[in-house]
């Protein structure tokens, strides 16, 4: 049975209590889950904005409660206009930081140098989830999908819910003559970025299209950030589409293909895929940005994975506003943090040797 966003946030809660505990040795990004390094707060005052990811708006709100406990000066903004609204909006220094489901872009980075001072940006992992594929079907809450699958329906190649390609993998459900609607986001989005890498990773050739924030198919419908792709799942019978998990509520989720079985989403399986990642290769000095396995032979490994990152100044051009990006950060990504994003949105907690290595370019900023 599909978790629940409840049963989700118990076992991302379960997993970061649990590996708080446990010694870190990895080379892997990830290991243990704690963050020991005390926000420092009693002494920042001030506004700070930040735009983006609409996939990190539940999480953004709970890290917002959270924060003003110990930050009591301090009024943070986040606008969720979607990844690609919300970098654009920081490298034309709208904003101190920047919430992207898709790591900056060498050019994007080469952009920043105009708002960061004498730096160039960073990637900073904060939130990590799973992207769902929802359907609006009566009667069924999940199916089976090969990523060849997935991708067909979303170039319009499979029209019908009884096809034979979906029929062979779910047996036994009751899958009507009835027309598929896939559904896509109509604004630039890393949700799009992630899921069109997961399909071209995992079906080259049904998928031949690079990985792209913004749609690379003519045609279907559309909606604006998540939640314009939420409300058209809810009044559309027989539709389809992808989102993160913090707003799969009651629709009907696809069970994705790994090793030799299918994964149904949830934090744990989640964690799996990000406990393996490792840093790109190419990336500047405490620049984050991970490399996913798409395709993992661990029955166990849900594999369409967003790891939401902010994008912030090595050195920012006022020495306050570089304060309170340093202490936002430091208690998004602390144990605490983290624990309130997994209550709120069910996200996967970050690992301990990620987050030591986020805390050391948080010490770095200036």
């Amino acid at each position: 049975m599909r978790k629940s966003i409840k049963s989700l946030a118990v076992i991302a809660g379960l997993a970061l209590s649990a590996t708080s505990l446990a010694a870190c040795g990895s080379d892997n990004a990830t290991g243990t889950a704690e963050n020991t390094k005390k926000v420092e707060t009693t002494d920042i005052s001030g506004k700070l904005a930040g735009a983006g990811a609409s996939s990190q708006k539940s999480a953004v709100e709970a890290w917002k409660a959270g924060f003003a406990d110990v930050a009591k000066n301090v009024e943070v903004t986040y606008d969720p206009t979607g990844s690609g609204a919300g970098v654009t909006t920081f490298l034309q220094g709208g904003v101190a930081f920047a919430g992207t489901d898709e790591a900056l872009s060498s050019e994007e980075i080469d952009k920043s140098a105009a708002v960061c001072k004498d730096s160039k940006a960073i990637n900073l992992p904060v939130y990590v989830s799973p992207v769902v594929v929802a359907f609006n079907l009566e009667g069924i809450k999940t199916l089976n999908m090969k990523p060849e699958t997935i991708a067909k329906i979303f170039r319009g190649e499979i029209t019908k819910w009884n096809d034979p390609a979906i029929v062979a993998d779910n047996k036994d459900a009751k899958l009507p003559d009835s027309k598929i609607v896939a559904i896509h986001r109509a604004d630039q989005s890393g949700t799009t970025e992630n899921f069109t890498d997961y399909l071209h990773s995992a079906a080259p050739t049904a998928w031949p299209d690079d990985p792209s924030k913004d749609w690379p198919v003519a045609g279907g419908e559309s909606g604006d950030k998540t939640a314009g792709v939420v409300d058209n799942l809810k009044k559309t019978q027989g539709a389809i589409g992808y989102i993160d998990a913090s707003q799969a509520g009651d629709f009907g989720t696809a069970a994705l293909q790994a090793g030799d079985g299918f994964v149904e989403y949830s934090a744990e399986a989640a964690a799996k895929i990000v406990e393996s990642a490792k840093v790109e290769d190419g990336r500047e000095k405490n620049d984050l940005a991970l490399n996913l396995n798409r395709t993992p032979d661990d029955p166990e490994a849900y594999p369409l994975v967003l790891v939401s990152y902010y994008a912030v100044c090595p050195q920012y051009k006022d020495a306050n506003t570089a304060k309170l990006v340093k202490a936002w950060v430091n208690y998004v990504v602390s144990a605490d943090g983290q624990q309130k994003a997994a209550e709120a949105a069910g996200s996967a907690p970050l690992g301990g040797e990620i987050t030591k290595k986020i805390t050391t370019a948080l010490d770095a900023i200036k």
